[in-house]
């Protein structure tokens, strides 16, 4: 708990804000602050995490490479321990983690979830598992947006704002790529993109790049320039590109579900650690490249250099043969998001989105090796078809194709791939969409009805809280009151026309209106003879406070057509909802979002 003269000095701060600073004006400010230091937090886990892999590398050059395979487990290892004993809580994805609170949390986010990442992913990644650091760099700066919204007490529309601007400078820091950064902010958070939301993300951009040149100079993740312009007549081939990146989208995440789902068997965690880090370690020493992120081979296909790429293995010898080294390229599609998954399931912290531009690439680079030695008198660049197969994975696994147009075409500094942009990622997202409506990120969200999304109204009854509409100040009876004892006890006390009957167990049995006994309710003949049991009336439509939302609640009043359901809360009656309290809800929420 703050001590009072914290409490007084941030009643100060925050009572000359309001009358030196403009909203509008002190959210611009707030963004810029979250870019900076959503740079910073991407530097500082890039930073950690090579000098961990520096220190190890420079010990396994020394190994045999038959032990490489057990760096992995001693991260994983490392991880379990720091979780398990330390503080004593599970290391969970940071995107699906915000979009949770996005929806359903008011953008809240508990710091231990988003902090965490900061100690856990660099020890992932530098250990060798194969994640990527861009999603807890995106977490963490999230949270940092969070916390500051709620010292500001700022209302929920703008944290989620904020958050936006979190995840829009942690890309626009690593790849040095603003507009890439705000596209991703909405079409992955399903922010709206008005003048409003515009300029915060762009402060939040700029900022975030000016840290990153502050401290990197001119450095670059993906130092390339297009040398080969668009050629209309590689049109079919990008075509064929588009569609293998959208199936191999479509197997990364099915094979994302698939491994977790498989790991979900073993209830003990160390199992999982064991099997995943052996598994992780033995692709490692057959397949280097997936050692950790993996943007070191990214680097050596941009430039050509696919032995250095495809690293030291077992297959060394055999290299010297092109399609040996097409095979062991494909195998590195095939096998990166097996690695990346196993270092989930074995309790590992990353992020997804660099491993899916790792395969990408990969994929975009066989398919170009394919056509230029199969003798069909075409050649095209293996360069841009690398950089294709990225923005084609990003548009079919994140359903994020304006992202990959935009992050492609700024790491290259040119938009003379636009065109073939364009046609690769929209095929590969429209193939892909079609066949998985949503992506890895937002799977379990949708399939609890806890998913944002552009559609306001879908996003409003999203946002609801069922909670806040219940009303509990209904008079219960039991079924074995008589008439008198009705009125007596109930109608007489209540300023509601209707009364729930329920059980000795508090189980809803029925429900007397008073319209029904209206009628007779001055009958005095029937006080002792008539009972509520005769009275009352069963409901066939409820509400199940766990399994209902608001969508849901709003369908069933349609579909009845009355103006109060009753409530059931653990098997048991816990109040109404009625048709105007909701809508009143409902209304509320809409003018809050929206304005």
């Amino acid at each position: 708990m703050a001590s009072p003269q914290k409490k007084t000095l941030l009643y100060r701060l925050l009572k000359w804000r309001y009358r030196n600073i403009s909203n509008k004006n002190f959210i611009l400010i707030l963004s810029i602050f979250i870019g900076f230091t959503a740079g910073l937090i991407s530097l500082l886990l890039k930073n950690i995490t090579h000098l961990i892999q520096v220190v190890l590398e420079s010990d396994i050059i020394s190994w045999q490479t038959s032990f490489y395979f057990i760096i992995p487990v001693i991260g994983l290892l490392m991880v379990y321990i720091f979780t398990k004993f330390i503080i004593k809580k599970d290391v969970k994805s940071a995107i699906p983690l915000i979009l949770y609170s996005l929806s359903k949390k008011d953008g809240v986010i508990k710091r231990i979830n988003g902090y965490l990442p900061l100690i856990l992913a660099p020890i992932t990644v530098g250990f060798g598992g194969s994640v990527g650091l861009l999603g807890p760099a995106i977490g963490s700066g999230s949270t940092l947006s969070s916390d500051i919204s709620n010292l500001f007490k700022l209302d929920t529309k703008t944290r989620f704002l904020l958050i936006g601007c979190a995840a829009a400078g942690a890309i626009s820091a690593v790849f040095k790529s603003p507009l890439a950064g705000l596209v991703f902010a909405v079409e992955v958070f399903s922010l709206d993109l008005t003048l409003t939301s515009l300029l915060p993300l762009l402060f939040a951009s700029v900022s975030s790049i000016i840290t990153s040149y502050f401290f990197l100079g001119d450095e670059v993740l993906f130092r390339f320039d297009v040398l080969e312009k668009f050629d209309i007549y590689d049109t079919p081939f990008y075509i064929i590109l588009g569609i293998g990146t959208a199936f191999a989208s479509i197997y990364f995440t099915k094979m994302y579900f698939g491994i977790l789902h498989f790991f979900d068997r073993f209830s003990k965690k160390i199992h999982r650690l064991l099997i995943g880090g052996l598994a992780i370690g033995i692709m490692l020493y057959f397949i280097p490249p997936l050692y950790g992120e993996g943007l070191g081979f990214i680097n050596d296909l941009l430039h050509g250099d696919h032995i250095t790429a495809i690293g030291k293995s077992p297959f060394d010898h055999m290299t010297d043969n092109i399609w040996i080294v097409i095979a062991l390229l494909a195998g590195i599609t095939v096998f990166k998001a097996v690695a990346m998954t196993a270092t989930f399931a074995a309790g590992g912290s990353g992020g997804i989105i660099i491993p899916t531009m790792v395969m990408g690439s990969a994929l975009g680079n066989v398919v170009s090796k394919v056509i230029n030695n199969l003798g069909i008198g075409f050649q095209v660049s293996e360069a841009n078809f690398t950089l294709l197969g990225m923005a084609g994975l990003i548009a079919g696994v994140l359903h994020a194709p304006l992202t990959s147009i935009f992050l492609i075409a700024e790491i290259t500094s040119s938009y003379e791939l636009f065109v073939p942009l364009m046609i690769t990622t929209a095929i590969s997202f429209i193939i892909s969409k079609n066949k998985i409506e949503h992506n890895i990120y937002t799977r379990e969200l949708a399939e609890q009805g806890d998913l944002l999304t552009h559609d306001k109204d879908q996003t409003v009854l999203t946002l609801m809280n069922l909670g806040d509409c219940i009303e509990t100040n209904f008079i219960s009876v039991k079924s074995n009151f008589t008439l008198k004892q009705l009125l007596s006890e109930a109608v007489a006390k209540s300023n509601r026309n209707l009364f729930p009957v329920i059980d000795e167990m508090d189980h809803l049995i029925g429900i007397v209106k008073l319209d029904d006994i209206r009628d007779i309710m001055f009958d005095i003949t029937l006080y002792h003879k008539t009972t509520v049991e005769m009275l009352m009336s069963t409901t066939t439509t409820i509400i199940v406070f766990e399994e209902d939302d608001a969508k849901t609640v709003m369908k069933k009043f349609q579909d009845t057509g009355v103006w109060n359901l009753p409530v059931i809360k653990d098997g048991k009656y816990h109040g109404f909802i009625s048709k105007s309290k909701l809508l009143t809800s409902y209304r509320r929420k809409l003018i809050n979002f929206t304005r």
